[in-house]
């Protein structure tokens, strides 16, 4: 049966949270345990497991001894019914407590009344702030039936990266929503911000920031197994030529030889400043915009004692995929689809910065397919789809203790762990005056003199961000933050983010 319950704070993110389906056994210490019926098994022994997600020797992942095909399913049949009940209340505002409602509801193997039959073991989907989640779906022109017809009408499709803390992540098969799985604190967390991402929403939804469409809980086989969905950053229609998260920190921000090995590596601060010393050439227009929504959504997330978030950028390099598709050799390879319109409003990167960008200027692309046109020091074009990602981390005592060790061995300003506002304005510097720049008025049409900054010398981990200098051509001092040990004392000068 179906319930729903509101909570003074986050409730419903115990591990021993109530309504476990009938069969688990629990233990004199309250830990409700899971009989063999209710763990799925796989085909053989797990040979790779990082955090909670495992894959077994036939290729078959897991997560939480739960299968990934039987949770794709139990998602699917919980926001079915999720979505379809709340349809059934009527329109309203949303109230304080509003964000504080868990509904749950119990999805029986032969089915029940209110839920149909299914193959899977019997499972409990909750829902996190239903009220809440359909405001900012609203918000962003999401209606119920295409979030419906997005998630539930085709299987979820599992994404092979699953990042450092082994979360799984899943695609809709329209490319429209990403789901992730979230730690226990990570869901706490959310459901602790959402009043104040409901004020920030409402004053700007143009945001790089994750946008959050749903939070719900499938409990099988006594674990609870928290997931979110999201926009989706990266279209998989358009081939990205490289990847990189980005921090401005330099400790220990370098892929590792494993993750090079990829077909697509995520590749770090340190490999940017080496790949790409003379950063990305963008539109004056498209640089302030930039630059004002990367301001405007530091400011938030400071607010917030949010840290540790990154700039995920992905590189669309036209004129290489333009070679590649005149190729003899690899014509028959190239993906030649043009990604379907997003349903969702400013859900690509072009929608999530400032409105007053204009498109043309010196960047004459036919279809930007969402992303902000760019150059490199090469003159190439390229299109860059971007977006701030891991915000759910918060300035505890952990994170207080894990700067405090790290600065006591290593420069203190180059660990990426910092107190909220000296890495919200470290992240600023480092994005608009290393990663983006202005394409030089003075030669439009010219991307063959495009500035270019002397070679880097080798950078060693750690080591201070090099000041790219002044540079007559684009005629302004870019001035990189420099160590300073009264962190109080730093400000970010009016200046950096007014042309």
């Amino acid at each position: 049966m179906a319930s729903a319950s509101p909570a003074p704070s986050a409730v419903g993110f115990s591990s021993s949270d109530p309504g476990v389906p009938p069969g688990a056994s629990t233990s004199a210490s309250g830990i409700k345990r899971p009989t063999a019926s209710e763990v799925p098994y796989t085909s053989g022994m797990p040979i790779k497991k990082i955090g909670h997600r495992s894959v077994d020797s036939s290729g078959e992942t897991t997560y939480k001894k739960t299968t990934s095909s039987a949770l794709k399913g139990a998602i699917q049949l919980g926001i079915t019914h999720t979505v379809g009940s709340l349809s059934t209340k009527p329109e309203r505002d949303v109230l304080m407590q509003d964000f504080y409602v868990v509904e749950s509801i119990f999805f029986p193997s032969e089915g029940s009344n209110l839920t149909p039959a299914h193959h899977y073991n019997d499972f409990r989907f909750k829902t996190y702030a239903p009220v809440a989640f359909r405001y900012f779906r609203e918000l962003f022109g999401i209606r119920p039936d295409d979030y419906l017809c997005s998630l539930c009408s085709e299987p979820l499709i599992e994404l092979c990266s699953s990042g450092a803390s082994g979360s799984l992540f899943y695609v809709s098969s329209d490319d429209e929503f990403i789901i992730k799985t979230v730690q226990h604190k990570e869901a706490e967390f959310l459901q602790k911000l959402l009043p104040g991402y409901y004020m920030n929403l409402n004053q700007n939804p143009r945001t790089l920031l994750p946008k959050f469409y749903g939070l719900y809980c499938v409990q099988a086989g006594g674990k609870n197994i928290r997931i979110v969905v999201m926009n989706n950053l990266l279209p998989r229609s358009v081939k990205m030529h490289i990847k990189y998260d980005l921090k401005g920190s330099t400790y220990k921000r370098r892929a590792s030889q494993k993750e090079r090995e990829k077909p697509l590596p995520t590749f770090k601060d340190l490999d940017f400043l080496q790949d790409i010393p003379d950063g990305l050439f963008l539109d004056a227009d498209m640089y302030n915009a930039l630059c004002k929504t990367l301001q405007r959504d530091c400011l938030v997330l400071q607010s917030f004692k949010i840290m540790d978030y990154s700039l995920l950028m992905s590189v669309h390099n036209i004129d290489h995929a333009q070679r590649e598709a005149l190729s003899s050799e690899t014509q028959y390879l190239v993906d030649t689809r043009r990604p379907a319109p997003q349903k969702a409003l400013y859900s690509t990167a072009m929608e999530s910065i400032q409105g007053e960008a204009r498109r043309g200027g010196t960047m004459e692309t036919d279809d930007y397919m969402g992303g902000i046109p760019a150059r490199n020091s090469k003159g190439e074009r390229l299109l860059l789809y971007i977006g701030i990602i891991d915000i759910l981390q918060s300035y505890r005592f952990v994170k207080k203790l894990e700067h405090s060790w790290k600065a006591l061995v290593h420069d203190g300003d180059t660990v990426s762990v910092h107190r909220p506002g000296f890495y919200a304005e470290r992240f600023q510097r480092f994005m608009c005056n290393t990663v983006f720049k202005k394409i030089p008025c003075v030669h439009i049409g010219r991307p063959d003199v495009l500035p270019q900054t002397p070679p880097l010398e080798e950078i060693n981990e750690g080591s201070p961000i090099p000041d790219p200098g002044f540079s007559p051509v684009i005629g302004e001092t870019l001035q990189m933050l420099t160590t300073s040990t009264t962190l109080e004392k730093l400000e970010i000068a009016e200046s950096e983010f007014t042309h």
